[in-house]
């Protein structure tokens, strides 16, 4: 399984699935992050957290743990 975690900066990827429950997988599914969205990786932080993406032409912010339960290829 390759998840949003382990993307590199300027890596372009498609949603595959979005693990987790309840709230937090309901709060991801909110900001957009669907099956089938595309997915740019713009920066990561020194420390790795948070990872900044593009995702239907705005910019979000997520945490390494959010970013570890979306599965993408």
């Amino acid at each position: 399984m390759y998840t949003l975690k382990e993307v590199k900066v300027g890596e372009v990827v498609s949603v595959v699935k979005l693990h987790g429950e309840g709230a937090t997988k309901r709060r991801i599914m909110d900001m957009g992050i669907t099956k089938g969205t595309q997915l740019t990786v713009r920066k990561v932080a020194p420390l790795g957290d948070p990872i900044e993406v593009n995702a239907r032409g705005y910019e979000l912010s997520l945490r390494k743990v959010d970013a570890a339960m979306i599965e993408v290829q």
